[in-house]
């Protein structure tokens, strides 16, 4: 019996990302080096940083899209304590999402995002309750999220696997993205949308919801901290020895 039989699920949506082509044995290797190096230095298994139910992951990865942890999560914050649930959040006027959001990037462009984002959950399920998705596989969890107008890959796949879902997906941010294109995983014309089906499709098929999110971990943390966006620190990177970036600047 489904967890809410009052919910009618919708059917799944098959994605309309293209498949990522199979990747080489050694880029498969490469990939699984550099998690292991990383995870050395990052102390995997990595615990998860919030355990949110996914509708509300759904509205707090929606409000960090080019904006800094730290100020996303007040927004979040402020968020949830000024309206006692989403469907409040839903029927607010979008001037006051607007003033509560302040803090985010974009916030004149976030607030109408997020109630459109409600209603279009409202519309298609008849509750704003995303719990359903446990019972599909991560493609169709993904693939009827991305129906979503303005939900990408990289949302969809932090939905599924910050929340409390812990549903097997591979985020990638802007680090991670980085990390990626330097060691030479990716090529430099990739961008982060078709890299998600690439570098999951470089991992082990088998790896639980904890691997992945290890692995998103590592490859950000390792941006944030060594791998910088201007003048990364080659110097105490171990992965220099297998990025071709690194060897490259060495080089220089």
């Amino acid at each position: 019996m489904p967890l809410f039989p009052e919910i009618e699920l919708p059917a799944p949506r098959r994605s309309r990302r293209a498949e990522a082509p199979a990747p080489s044995d050694a880029l498969r290797d490469k990939a699984l080096e550099i998690h292991r190096r990383l995870c050395g230095v990052y102390d995997c298994p990595i615990p998860y940083f919030h355990s949110l139910d996914p509708l509300s992951e759904l509205i707090s990865s929606l409000l960090s899209h080019r904006t800094r942890n730290a100020d996303s999560g007040r927004a979040f914050k402020a968020l949830r304590a000024r309206w006692p649930d989403w469907a409040a959040v839903e029927e607010a006027p979008v001037e006051e999402v607007e003033e509560t959001i302040r803090g985010v990037t974009w916030p004149e462009l976030k607030a109408p995002r997020i109630k459109a984002v409600l209603a279009a959950v409202r519309e298609r399920v008849g509750a704003l309750d995303l719990a359903f998705l446990e019972e599909m596989s991560v493609d169709e969890a993904r693939g009827w999220l991305e129906g979503i107008p303005g939900i990408g890959p990289k949302t969809s796949a932090a939905v599924l696997s910050f929340s409390t879902l812990r549903m097997p997906a591979l985020p990638v941010d802007s680090h991670h993205h980085r990390v990626a294109q330097r060691t030479g995983l990716i090529g430099p014309k990739v961008d982060v949308g078709p890299s998600h089906g690439m570098l999951r499709a470089q991992l082990p098929a088998d790896w639980s919801a904890q691997k992945l999110y290890d692995n998103h971990e590592v490859l950000m943390l390792h941006g944030q901290r060594v791998c910088f966006h201007r003048s990364p620190a080659c110097d105490r990177c171990v992965l220099l020895d297998i990025c071709p970036t690194g060897q490259s600047r060495r080089g220089a």
